[in-house]
């Protein structure tokens, strides 16, 4: 069965948002659902609900809500002003309006077990996804007369404490029905999961697969946090091969690097491009190479400062002289993890490709790789470019009007950019920014937030300059996508 994380889920409903479709809804289809797996098991009786303050907890206000008929409460682990989510307060709100009893429960000496007496089903609201480590009061307490109540317990997406990742909790409600939604998490997988989530059903609560399929606001939130901690280069070293025929791609690429949040970014370049390149901006170390172009002579100092970054993102200006390639071929496996883009996309890097390295070609780069033209129809081109990813063990993200990204297991889809980003340029800024943010995360994960940062900010640019935006005009944007 299919099985999802839950960053995966969080970034979902992020992405759910972005195509309008509000929480709101999603937890009164949630709530829903719940409510009709209590009608399912008795027609009448008491049924007690346990939620906490954030989102859990408001798809339980709204299961309330729904079980008009039967006697119900809602016990609240808090108080109503400390609830997380606009869409909690909303529907516990609308409980004030009912005849429904409500309890604000904020001390364990206060979770008294006449609270739960005599409930023939506990609806189990009290946490969701997003906990881990320790349980604190009076949640611990509530998880320990959940288990103790001889109720049958209904699980609002997730037993209460468990972890959705498969990682050790401390405890956790041991239901007798879990209802998930959208899709299974991982952690339900285990063998020990059972024990806590009893029966497991996956709910559709209306979350459609263009959340899924297209990447979204969903997808960029792990690249926005920071810890207060970090120190130079704790947030990535980029090192950038390129120019030598031109000097503006690696240029551009750096840049889209630092703006993409690297700390550290330097470009080796050939010499006679090394000064024009560290004239563009004070913020880059530029190392020069020994001529007029990459040649296997370099390769000793190249090793050096591969050792000294996260990530090496390379092609952009190279050209297509005699020896490049040949210097190309030996870099790439020296490379941890790498970005590799414009002429240094040529078929005899694949046998050296790996899943720590993602290619990003045009659809003509695409077509000189694979030996053949690269589907118009849009079906046909995600299978070609999924297929192409597994069967080379790399990560792809095509451009296009509609960018496609895959590394053979899933593929994704960005919708962001316009017309106005067939100017020069703004490509190599899109490698160095998948660059920045492949330093310390995923190859597929930097690839789809790449895609969307450099889209979305040249969208910001065209809103400015229409069709006379410019590949600086874009870094320029990158921050305005990325602001947390």
């Amino acid at each position: 069965m299919e099985a999802i994380t839950s960053s995966r889920m969080a970034a979902i409903d992020a992405n759910c948002e972005y195509l309008g479709i509000k929480s709101l809804q999603l937890m009164e289809n949630a709530g829903a659902a719940v409510a009709r797996a209590v009608k399912e098991r008795i027609n009448s009786g008491r049924v007690v609900t346990i939620a906490g303050r954030g989102n859990n907890g408001g798809d339980a206000f709204v299961a309330a809500r729904h079980l008009g008929g039967y006697d119900v409460t809602v016990i609240l682990i808090g108080k109503k002003g400390e609830l997380k989510t606009p869409e909690a307060l909303h529907n516990w709100k609308a409980l004030e309006k009912t005849s429904i009893p409500l309890v604000e429960v904020t001390d364990s000496a206060a979770f008294e077990r006449a609270l739960i007496k005599n409930a023939d089903i506990i609806i189990d609201g009290v946490f969701g996804t997003g906990i881990k480590g320790k349980i604190h009061e009076p949640e611990s307490t509530a998880i320990d007369l959940i288990n103790d109540s001889g109720a049958f317990v209904i699980s609002v997406d997730v037993p209460s404490g468990f972890d959705p990742d498969g990682g050790e909790f401390e405890k956790a409600v041991h239901a007798g029905l879990t209802l998930t939604f959208h899709k299974m998490k991982v952690g339900m997988l285990s063998p020990d999961a059972p024990e806590y989530t009893g029966e497991v059903r996956v709910v559709d609560i209306g979350i459609p697969n263009e959340a899924e399929f297209f990447v979204g606001p969903g997808d960029i939130k792990p690249f926005l946090k920071r810890p207060a901690t970090s120190h130079k280069g704790d947030a990535g070293r980029v090192l950038v091969i390129g120019g030598g025929a031109y000097s503006g791609a690696p240029a551009l690429a750096a840049l889209g690097a630092l703006r993409g949040g690297a700390d550290i970014v330097t470009v080796a370049a050939p010499r006679n491009v090394s000064d024009i390149i560290a004239s563009f901006s004070p913020n880059l170390i530029v190392r020069a190479l020994s001529g007029d172009s990459l040649v296997e002579d370099d390769i000793p100092l190249i090793s050096e400062l591969i050792k000294k970054h996260d990530v090496v993102v390379m092609g952009m200006g190279l050209g297509t002289a005699e020896g490049i390639l040949s210097a190309v071929k030996k870099i790439v496996p020296l490379c941890k993890k790498a970005v590799i883009d414009a002429d240094a996309l040529q078929p005899q890097l694949l046998p050296l490709l790996h899943k720590n390295i993602i290619i990003t070609p045009h659809a003509g780069e695409m077509k000189r790789l694979s030996g053949v033209d690269v589907p118009g129809d849009e079906k046909e081109k995600v299978e070609f470019i999924r297929d192409f990813a597994k069967n080379n063990k790399v990560t792809v993200l095509l451009k296009g009007a509609v960018d496609i990204i895959s590394d053979g297991a899933e593929v994704r889809a960005n919708r962001t950019g316009n017309a106005g980003m067939t100017v020069g340029g703004t490509g190599d800024v899109l490698a160095g920014l998948t660059g920045a943010l492949f330093a310390k995360h995923e190859a597929l994960e930097a690839a789809c937030a790449g895609a969307f940062i450099n889209g979305a900010a040249g969208d910001m640019a065209f809103a400015d300059f229409g069709y006379g935006l410019l590949a600086t005009d874009v870094i320029d944007y990158i921050p305005g996508v990325m602001k947390a």
